[in-house]
């Protein structure tokens, strides 16, 4: 199997075998299963009064999907019922004018994503509903990047013009696989023409870029259906893929019961489709940006990491760094400097809070001195594929940055030895062979996996590749 088939990936199998174990996704540190109910809506509540001025991000979570999709692990309730969004809707209205009223100033939103489930569960109206209230509350600066996740299926020409009226300039397409038996095992019928329709549509209207979602590791795909599946893909020219791995967990997302084991790809095949896509994804000019994402080389999120202004967060990679971002609706994810802040994941108990006039936070964290420096580290690690350790500490007035991280640069060592990381002093540098497996990397930093106290099993997480 070809190696060095990227400038920015060095593919070898070898080593994805030998290091591809159980690891979160860090799209936050600590990440989600660390919160816990010490942090409530009243420290919340403080937590808004006290937020400095600057600029913000804002999530919405539309959970409805009208079809449930076997293979999905998000948060979501599947229902043709429409009747449910109104209500819903009303009391993401509430929740955003009680956090509107407890922050000292009005700031610019600078960023805007809609998720789910699916955001365009929404007709038109509600749509430009929950667009009018977001206004009311807050200040949308003109130029912001505003996304919202798409289904083809339910999205036609007429609705993506509607959006970016609303002022939407960017969308994530959901494709997965196209071929035919693939889409049948995961129960996502959906065709070639209707995903180009809806692309085409939003380059016609003004949309700024397009992403694309793909899956590799469903059942029934095979080397011969997924290369078929990328050219179509590469058809439609999408200025960012995303190429997640399947994580097959029955016993935590009970769709994927539904999925026939004995019809999933082996971990050599699912191997096999990872490096036809990361060589067939090079030949096209994608870069790889890092985390299962793929972009033309003069994209936002490939200028933003040869600029070092690439930011992860809970949506995953964004060109904005370090913006604070309030999550509306049931399961959304805050963070307000060192808090973070969840929702609860029902709409029963979503419900039950505001009615009772208090924010919805279910759990949340305060983060320690330790937490702040380790997130950084790993932001970097999973942004730049460099860090520089001493420049870290010293302005987190640590003054032995060789003393404070002596166990996790020794956890390194088999990975330096591996040829994943090189190590130059304190500066810490991933190679192309150690990008695809920059989770593991970071991992060695995550206190919470290695502190015995307080060790977590990793066993729940998804598998690296």
């Amino acid at each position: 199997m070809m190696s060095n088939v990227s400038p920015s990936l060095d593919f070898r199998p070898e080593l994805i075998r030998r290091f591809d174990v159980s690891g979160p996704r860090y799209t936050s540190y600590p990440t989600a299963d660390r919160f816990g109910p010490a942090y409530d809506a009243q420290a919340h509540a403080r937590a808004l009064r006290e937020r400095a001025p600057g600029a913000l991000s804002l999530y919405v979570h539309i959970p409805f999907c009208e079809t449930l999709c076997y293979y999905c692990g998000c948060n979501k309730i599947p229902t043709r019922n429409h009747s449910l969004a109104a209500p819903y809707l009303e009391q993401v209205e509430q929740e955003m004018a009680m956090v509107a009223s407890m922050l000292p100033q009005r700031d610019p939103v600078t960023q805007l994503h809609w998720g789910g489930g699916t955001p365009t569960f929404l007709d038109d109206d509600e749509v430009q509903r929950l667009m009018d209230a977001t206004r009311r509350h807050f200040d949308l600066q003109d130029g912001g990047e505003f996304s919202i996740e798409i289904d083809p299926r339910k999205v036609g020409a007429r609705r993506v013009a509607h959006l970016a009226r609303q002022g939407f300039n960017r969308m994530s397409v959901g494709v997965q696989d196209f071929d035919p038996a693939v889409q049948q095992a995961v129960n996502r019928i959906q065709t070639f023409q209707e995903t180009r329709e809806v692309i085409d549509a939003a380059r016609a209207h003004g949309f700024a870029s397009v992403s694309v979602d793909l899956i590799y590791g469903l059942p029934r795909q095979n080397a011969f259906n997924f290369a078929a599946t990328l050219e179509k893909v590469l058809d439609l020219h999408p200025q960012r893929i995303a190429l997640y791995s399947y994580a097959h967990l029955p016993a935590r997302f009970m769709p994927q019961r539904r999925i026939q084991e004995h019809e999933l790809p082996t971990p050599e095949a699912k191997l096999v489709l990872l490096g036809l896509a990361i060589r067939r994804l090079a030949h096209a000019g994608y870069v790889y940006i890092g985390m299962d994402h793929f972009a033309l080389p003069d994209d936002e999120l490939a200028r933003a990491q040869a600029d070092g202004r690439l930011h992860r967060n809970f949506q995953g990679y964004s060109t904005q760094a370090e913006l604070d971002l309030l999550a509306f609706g049931v399961s959304g994810i805050s963070k307000l400097g060192r808090h973070y802040a969840q929702n609860p994941k029902t709409l029963d108990e979503y419900g039950a809070a505001l009615a009772a006039g208090t924010l919805p936070v279910q759990r949340g964290l305060t983060l320690d001195d330790d937490d702040v420096l380790r997130r950084q580290v790993i932001q970097r690690l999973m942004c730049d594929f460099v860090v520089d350790l001493q420049a870290l500490s010293g302005a987190a007035g640590v003054a032995d940055a060789e003393a404070y991280f002596a166990a996790d640069l020794q956890r390194l060592q088999p990975l330096v030895e591996a040829g994943l990381l090189e190590r130059d002093g304190l500066v810490l540098r991933v190679t192309l062979r150690g990008r695809l497996l920059v989770r593991v990397i970071a991992m060695q930093f995550d206190r919470y996996l290695h502190d015995v106290s307080a060790k977590l099993q990793v066993a729940r997480y998804s598998r690296v590749i």
